[in-house]
């Protein structure tokens, strides 16, 4: 990575300290700086020296090479399109931290299985972005039909690494970025699991089309007005829930004279784990269900009562923050005890997912080692 001038420097320094809501005084006393002088080297016209960026990183809580130097080409290729003029500082730091992250990783060891976006066509109508969900469930090694389950290492079988990280009510649902190898998936691991799964789904589209960098804000209750997401939007669920298993689960329970529409839609969500908005929306544009009934199914919630009367399941922990996928938690733990790295960079590498006391014993050195380092 090349490294950056003193103007760079200023404007990160700038950035990091707006995302972490600190005026240029605060951060000036954190730094034992006076604020004119901060100013100045946000500005670009006074450098900053080593001890000092080392004393602005602790500040706010930011990696040093952050501000050093510049960000992998993946990120850069393609900032947030979904929303002009929208900042998503949360989830963009996250995509940058853990883009760095998985990038020395692969340098120093290699991911297994992670393989290059595969370059489909992107969807152009409604139907092609039905079939790339067929086409994709058979590289997810599935039935055309039936519940999608453990979509996280699915994906990453795939090469699209999923992280999911609490990144708060208010930042995005999720954001891809491509990889020269591979891809990552940043998950908002502040919603919830069905929203989660939505999320993910909607970024595996991104990651088969080879979709540099996006950053996805509602998927949910996206109404799609950017012809592209909605069609990633029908990709997601067409890939969540495909027509006939849902047309015949649906048929089944329906008819079901204890149950009806609530009942029904209850049961679904929990065998296919997604949300009630999303089983509403998939019925509807399948008309499998008028408008009516899709408001009932909207407004329904999977009760207490209901686990154990149909009995159901219970799929809380799927993607549930934090969360790494396991591939790059083995390749951490292989680059530690081999001494690539040491136990402070692997856990920083695990995003503090891991305890110092949770990493495996380091094998005894002969006496006489040293010597093949002096």
């Amino acid at each position: 990575m090349e490294h950056v001038d003193a103007e760079t420097i200023g404007r990160r320094i700038a950035e990091a300290r707006e995302r972490a809501g600190l005026t240029q005084a605060e951060l000036a006393e954190r730094i034992g700086l006076v604020r004119s002088s901060l100013a100045k080297a946000e500005g670009g016209s006074r450098r900053v020296s080593a001890l000092e960026l080392a004393r602005v990183a602790q500040a706010l809580d930011t990696r040093i090479e952050w501000f050093v130097e510049e960000a992998p080409e993946a990120i850069v290729s393609r900032r947030n399109t979904q929303d002009p003029g929208e900042p998503s500082p949360e989830i963009d730091r996250m995509a940058e931290r853990v883009t760095r992250a998985v990038e020395f990783v692969s340098e120093h060891s290699g991911i297994r299985n992670l393989a290059s976006s595969p370059d489909l066509p992107m969807p152009r109508d409604w139907r092609e972005a039905e079939r790339l969900a067929v086409d994709a469930r058979r590289m997810l090694e599935l039935g055309s039909e039936g519940p999608l389950t453990e979509l996280g290492d699915r994906c990453a079988g795939l090469g699209l690494l999923p992280f999911s990280f609490d990144l708060g009510r208010d930042s995005a649902d999720a954001a891809t970025i491509l990889l020269p190898r591979g891809g990552v998936a940043i998950i908002n691991g502040a919603r919830l699991v069905g929203r989660r799964r939505l999320a993910l789904a909607h970024e595996l589209g991104h990651f088969l089309v080879a979709d540099e960098y996006t950053v996805d804000w509602r998927v949910a209750e996206s109404q799609a007005t950017d012809q592209r997401e909605s069609l990633f939007d029908r990709f997601a669920r067409a890939l969540l829930l495909p027509r006939e298993s849902l047309l015949e689960g649906w048929t089944r329970f329906a008819a079901d004279p204890e149950g009806g529409v609530r009942v029904a839609a209850v049961r679904m969500a929990s065998a296919y784990r997604v949300d009630m908005a999303t089983l509403a929306r998939r019925l509807r544009e399948l008309d499998i269900i008028d408008g009516g009934e899709a408001a009932v199914i909207r407004a329904a919630r999977t009760t207490r009562a209901d686990i154990v009367d149909f009995n159901l399941v219970v799929a809380k922990d799927e993607l549930a923050p934090p969360a790494l996928p396991r591939e790059y938690e083995r390749t951490i733990l292989a680059l530690y005890r081999n001494e690539t790295v040491s136990s402070a960079r692997a856990l920083d590498l695990l995003f503090g997912t891991w305890e110092e006391d949770a990493l495996p014993p380091l094998p005894l050195r002969a006496e006489g080692a040293i010597w093949q380092y002096v």
